[in-house]
């Protein structure tokens, strides 16, 4: 039942990333290949993301990297909710180099998930 279970949290986790990806994360990439210095910029949020996820988060070393991330982005949409940001992607790659903080970091988590190893690393 726990292999059952784990799969499924696992490939939830892998839709809310992929449904992120197509969202903001293909236009953001696409931006970052395209427009000088902006790739820095989601690399540094890629990088925040990984560090958060490896140091602040206990016992994450048994839980799927997809897991992880998909957790965190659930919880940045959600805080950006209440405050009444919406999810969109800038209209052009100008638009890109003035794009806010959240646009930024959720960008670099579609970065980092594609980088990332989906094999737990632990025991539990």
């Amino acid at each position: 039942m726990k292999d059952l279970v784990s799969s499924w949290v696992e490939s939830s986790a892998r839709s809310t990333l992929s449904r992120l990806h197509q969202q903001i994360g293909v236009a953001g990439l696409a931006a970052a290949a395209a427009v000088p210095g902006l790739s820095a910029v989601f690399d540094q949020h890629s990088a925040a993301v990984r560090d958060i996820l490896a140091a602040g988060v206990e016992g994450s070393a048994a839980v799927a990297g997809a897991v992880l991330l998909a957790g965190y982005a659930r919880g940045l949409l959600d805080e950006a909710k209440t405050k009444g940001w919406t999810l969109r992607a800038p209209a052009d790659l100008s638009a890109w180099t003035t794009s806010d903080w959240m646009t930024a970091r959720l960008v670099g988590v579609c970065s980092l998930a594609a980088t990332i190893d989906d094999r737990p690393t632990g025991n539990g």
